[in-house]
């Protein structure tokens, strides 16, 4: 029964999870041939997985951490795996995966690894946010143990405040709102994510 239990699920996934760089190539390769992850093969989730690509290529160029943030990362000592579920049509993930992986870069005890939502169910089941299965998630877990440490997603604290309040107004987000908040992670310069992350790490 052991890959019925949480344990056993993060385990199955991660055997099964890709790189930074092989999720990289795959979103590019799919915009490449107008494709997208996943069974739901709709003209919006190709357009998104081009939107995406973009996105992400501009900010692994763009994306700055600071000299005294990276000596804190460096600082780091706990050996864990960083597990996110995403797609590549997903357009929260587009501002948050780059930053995950500049952190990992930063320091060899966080390996960060990448798996898709419609390949693992079960995966997705147990790291639920408001009972929804909002991607991109990140879930720590201590490589000695397999204990989950801690999660984060589908956003940082400021656009979770802003979907929230907007919510509240209007009901659903807009396809609009969804472009004003593109617009705010591109000011933004990824610094509130990069925040978020260094307290998930307990990096003041």
């Amino acid at each position: 029964m052991t890959g019925h239990t949480t344990k056993g699920i993060i385990e199955k996934a991660l055997a099964d999870a890709m790189s930074y760089t092989a999720f990289r190539e795959l979103v590019s390769n799919l915009a490449a041939k107008d494709g997208t992850t996943g069974p739901e093969q709709t003209q919006a989730y190709k357009q998104y997985t081009i939107l995406n690509d973009q996105r992400m290529r501009r900010w692994d160029k763009t994306l700055k951490i600071s000299d005294e943030v990276v000596q804190q990362l460096q600082g780091y000592q706990k050996k864990v795996y960083w597990l996110v579920i995403t797609e590549s049509w997903c357009g929260d993930a587009a501002p948050s995966l780059p930053v995950m992986n500049k952190i990992a870069m930063t320091n060899d005890k966080i390996t960060l690894r990448i798996v898709l939502r419609n390949q693992h169910p079960k995966l997705m089941a147990s790291f639920l946010t408001d009972n929804k299965m909002s991607i991109p998630k990140l879930i720590m877990i201590e490589k000695d143990t397999m204990e989950v440490l801690g999660t984060w997603g589908p956003l940082p604290g400021k656009a979770t405040q802003l979907a929230t309040e907007y919510k509240q107004l209007h009901g659903s987000l807009s396809p609009e709102f969804k472009e004003d908040l593109q617009q705010w992670f591109n000011k933004d310069k990824g610094q509130n994510i990069l925040n978020d992350l260094r307290l998930l790490l307990t990096l003041k």
